[in-house]
């Protein structure tokens, strides 16, 4: 079974996003582009593809990955952080082979 694990402090600062634009769901998805063939992009939305998203539920929070996706990120963590030079979400994806230095990009 396909999955993806998020951290607490990702779930937080998810919910606050949420709330603060009156969305319902947080999508992820990879793309090509970046400077390492794929990049993550991280979305608010309100609605649900039935046919092509998968639905990940942590504490009440609904998570979107599209089916194609998943396959890129399956058993990956998103992360939240707060760095000096700035904060966002960053995946530790185990099916990446290697990844550009901002960790927004990468390839398989």
């Amino acid at each position: 079974m396909r999955n993806i694990n998020i951290t607490d402090k990702a779930i937080s600062k998810i919910q606050e996003v949420l709330s603060s634009q009156n969305m319902k769901y947080f999508r992820i998805k990879v793309k090509g582009g970046g400077c390492s063939g794929f990049q993550y992009v991280f979305k608010s939305d309100n609605e649900i593809n039935k046919n092509n998203d998968l639905i990940f539920d942590f504490k009440s929070l609904k998570i979107l990955i599209d089916k194609n996706s998943i396959e890129f990120i399956d058993q990956a963590e998103l992360d939240y952080r707060d760095e000096l030079i700035g904060s966002s979400f960053s995946i530790n994806n185990p099916n990446a082979k290697n990844s550009c230095g901002c960790g927004t990009s990468f390839s398989i």
